[in-house]
């Protein structure tokens, strides 16, 4: 590993794209491959990734078990009258929070889906940035503008617009580049015409602004049932859950997502 944390930013701006189930399951792989994590919840008054962690350690305080945990902060907006004020507090806040984890492997942050100062903050600090993406247009939207019969791209739309801005601003400092990957999240199970389109659109736009796809997460209810205990399905063997077909898909889900976004330091056959 290189001196400092290798940073990970879960980036979108819609909510319900799946930026904390992805989070966590990357935590749990690193935690489970003996790499140091903290992590980061830049979504306070959301708090699912800090809801996610405490379920976690109210599971394992009653079931007596030995789970992974990364260290975990919960950083909250300014509320200074000013934006100038607001915006230097956050900034202040920040540089602490990632001086306090210096000697991690990993630092993982999860980010609101709005823009946000702070979501910046976290984007321009991003080595790799994973943008989840329900398979519809109208989460494309947020990525790119497209033509009314959704068949060209007319231009990126205003979440790219910020990541490039973030990329700008990161380059002035000398490091290096993002490296962004989209996972498409939510995938049905069925070949459907708005599945492919979406497809071809993204495979379009990945090569126009510079970005990479990776395979995400499909509609499975065992990710809202693992969020109440504060699980994940790498945990599922300690837990004594009984496998099902459905656990071990979802799980090969997993291991492919790992393997696609090719983390330094990260591999993708996770017990």
């Amino acid at each position: 590993m290189s001196s400092r944390p290798h940073v990970i930013v879960l980036g979108n701006e819609k909510g319900g794209s799946g930026k904390s189930t992805t989070a966590l399951h990357l935590i749990v792989a690193l935690l489970r491959q003996g790499k140091s994590v903290a992590s980061f919840d830049l979504d306070a008054r959301q708090g699912t990734l800090t809801r996610y962690m405490e379920n976690r350690r109210a599971y394992v305080a009653e079931r007596g078990l030995r789970l992974p945990m990364p260290d975990h902060e919960s950083l909250h907006r300014s509320e200074a009258d000013s934006r100038r004020e607001a915006e230097a507090a956050e900034r202040a806040m920040v540089e602490a929070a990632f001086a306090r984890h210096q000697a991690k492997d990993f630092i993982v942050c999860d980010t609101p889906g709005s823009d946000t100062h702070l979501s910046r903050l976290a984007h321009t600090r991003a080595d790799t940035l994973i943008t989840p993406l329900n398979d519809s247009f109208v989460d494309l939207d947020l990525l790119a503008r497209v033509t009314r019969d959704g068949k060209k791209i007319l231009g990126p739309s205003i979440y790219s617009q910020l990541v490039w801005e973030q990329r700008l601003a990161r380059a002035k400092t000398g490091a290096r580049p993002i490296d962004w990957i989209v996972m498409r999240n939510r995938l049905s199970h069925t070949q459907a015409r708005n599945k492919r389109d979406v497809g071809r659109l993204l495979g379009d736009l990945a090569r126009r602004i510079g970005f990479r796809l990776a395979p995400g997460f499909g509609e499975r209810v065992i990710f809202r049932e693992l969020f109440v205990q504060g699980l994940t399905l790498l945990d599922l063997r300690e837990s004594g859950t009984a496998l099902s077909m459905s656990h071990v898909a979802a799980r090969e889900e997993v291991r492919a997502l790992l393997e696609t976004i090719a983390i330094p330091g990260l591999a993708a056959r996770v017990a």
